[in-house]
């Protein structure tokens, strides 16, 4: 039994088909499938019901998947505690969503630069799906993102609170208005982030719950862009107070709504059975102190 063969099970078995998970081990598909084979005939056991283009673990297959997964965890810890010497460069990977990432980052790393410079961050910006999955699958060794989150595989720790604010450029008319509640919003057109973003979805929730849909005119891969579009007058936005900069005064009011104005928590997820590296544990400590700054 090799190595390669418990992450190809793994893969198979998270995707659902083997031109999937042959691609995301960067093998073909036909050596992939002998590979599984190889390992099939090994155990004396089938591990995949093959349904068409559909593979399904069949029950000795679900068994196998946990203790290959505890395996290939262990592989990576030993791993990780081997590079965790002191004299030695540590690496870690850091996600965080796009409403984070630009504002957060950049100081953290400034920060951790000064204070461990033997720690090398790498960053991965993605919507919190993706980053959720990255998690699981051991891809990167924390994030930063929006909760809710509801795998039991992840460890989630509360990071802050913040507002989220309506935005609207410097020549709307709800600029101009002393009060503006969220019943003012009902026929302005909105210009947010793609549907992937949690922004979004938390956006159109928050329209639900004051009885109107939001009228989405514009969506948009970066704040920037939803930024630059509120600012020539095209629609409106809501993003949250982090995401604010100074520059932004030239086009550009931030308003909290009268009423109680929406908010999000951010959160730290890791995985339950991984490695915690002192590398991480560094990143940890600066992010923990740059949050308790925010929230005062």
């Amino acid at each position: 039994m090799e190595i390669h063969q418990l992450r190809y099970v793994v893969a198979v078995a998270e995707t659902g088909n083997f031109t999937r998970a042959s691609e995301r081990v960067h093998i073909s598909q036909p050596s992939l499938s002998q590979q599984i084979i190889n390992l099939e005939n090994e155990v004396g056991r089938k591990l995949f019901h093959r349904l068409g283009r559909k593979a399904v673990l069949t029950e000795a297959g679900e068994v196998f998947l946990e203790r290959a997964r505890r395996i290939l965890f262990e592989i990576e810890n030993a791993a990780k505690e081997l590079g965790d010497h002191p004299t030695l460069e540590r690496r870690i990977v850091v996600g965080a969503i796009p409403t984070v990432a630009p504002y957060i980052l950049p100081e953290l790393i400034t920060r951790c630069r000064a204070r461990y410079p033997n720690l090398q961050i790498d960053v991965r910006e993605d919507f919190r799906t993706h980053l959720t999955r990255a998690a699981v699958e051991g891809e990167v060794d924390l994030a930063i993102v929006a909760l809710p989150i509801k795998d039991p595989r992840l460890s989630v720790e509360p990071l802050l609170t913040e507002p989220l604010l309506l935005v609207v450029g410097k020549d709307h008319p709800l600029a101009h208005k002393p009060r503006v509640k969220a019943a003012d919003l009902a026929g302005e057109t909105f210009v947010i982030l793609g549907s992937s973003s949690s922004l979004a979805s938390q956006i159109q929730s928050f329209c639900g719950n004051h009885n109107f849909e939001p009228r989405i005119g514009f969506r948009c891969a970066q704040v920037a862009t939803v930024k630059a579009l509120v600012g020539i007058g095209v629609g409106i936005s809501i993003l949250p107070q982090v995401a604010r900069d100074p520059e932004d005064a030239k086009s550009l009011v931030y308003i909290e709504l009268s009423g109680g104005s929406p908010s999000r928590e951010l959160a730290i997820i890791r995985h339950q059975q991984r490695y915690q590296s002192r590398g991480a544990e560094q990143f940890l400590t600066v992010l923990r102190e740059r949050a308790a700054e925010l929230m005062r």
